[in-house]
């Protein structure tokens, strides 16, 4: 620490008071470019698991780290999938019980992960011109609460970039962001098309 010179204090006289933030500078709309509603991985550490842990301790580690999704790596290090807070609490786990005729505790999170061959991905350079609200539609519209954003990296490979969450995205807007529900009947499905 030589090589640093202490920066300088003053004595506090009188009587001071905070700063506030300013509640227009956070404030996001559907016409808010989308990357501000973006986690985006060069800035914050993705919190990860292996395919081969098991799903108690991917929802501990969800709980320990407030989030609801954790990308799963496998050993080298490359994307396998991914695991939602949904996928655990769901009726996924229980199906897989029921065919593999397995306890629950031994339930992985590759049984229950979203396999990378089934995850969508935005293109970085369609997410820097793109707006919050054409986010939200393309969730909206494949049913899905997350997606990721990739990137090329300088050697040719694909690089996760980022991550959108579509109840982040409903948080930071102030908004109820919900997923349209799927149909049930043959009727429903018909209707949709007609009306569609």
């Amino acid at each position: 620490m030589d090589h640093y010179t202490a920066l300088p204090t003053h004595a506090f006289s009188g009587t001071a008071r905070l700063c506030e933030p300013d509640p227009t500078a956070l404030q996001y709309t559907l016409d808010s470019p989308a990357m501000r509603v973006m986690t985006d991985l060069t800035q914050v550490s993705a919190v990860v698991i292996e395919p081969q842990a098991t799903m108690d301790a991917a929802h501990a580690m969800m709980q320990q780290r407030g989030v609801r999704m954790l990308l799963a790596l496998d050993g080298d290090g490359k994307l396998a999938g991914l695991i939602t807070a949904t996928d655990i609490l769901g009726e996924k786990p229980m199906n897989v019980v029921r065919e593999r005729r397995i306890r629950h505790s031994e339930l992985l999170v590759s049984d229950v992960m979203t396999p990378v061959s089934r995850l969508d991905a935005f293109e970085w350079k369609a997410v820097q011109a793109a707006r919050v609200g054409n986010v939200v539609a393309q969730l909206q519209h494949a049913r899905r609460q997350h997606a990721l954003v990739t990137q090329t990296g300088p050697n040719g490979q694909v690089l996760v970039r980022g991550i959108f969450s579509l109840s982040q995205i409903a948080r930071q807007l102030g908004l109820p962001l919900q997923l349209p529900e799927a149909a049930s009947s043959f009727a429903e499905i018909e209707a949709a098309l007609v009306s569609g």
